[in-house]
């Protein structure tokens, strides 16, 4: 007979395992239907105009700053 307190590590370690075969099963799945990904580049892509429209957002916003300081 197994002492409970083994018994519950047992059964933790089996859930593990299956949380990670599920999570396995998960990964070749998508690796398999691997396709075009239709945001690359929108990642971290840096373009003149969000660039653009971003200083004049932020000119409309912080703009004032400077005079409400004193």
């Amino acid at each position: 007979m197994k002492d409970p307190v083994e018994k519950l590590h047992d059964r933790e370690r089996d859930q593990e395992r299956q949380r990670l075969k599920d999570l396995e099963a998960r990964d070749l799945e998508v690796e398999a239907t691997r396709g075009d990904r239709p945001l690359e580049g929108f990642a971290g892509g840096h373009t003149t105009w969000a660039s653009q429209q971003d200083d004049e957002a932020a000119a409309e916003v912080f703009g004032h700053d400077e005079e409400t300081k004193s």
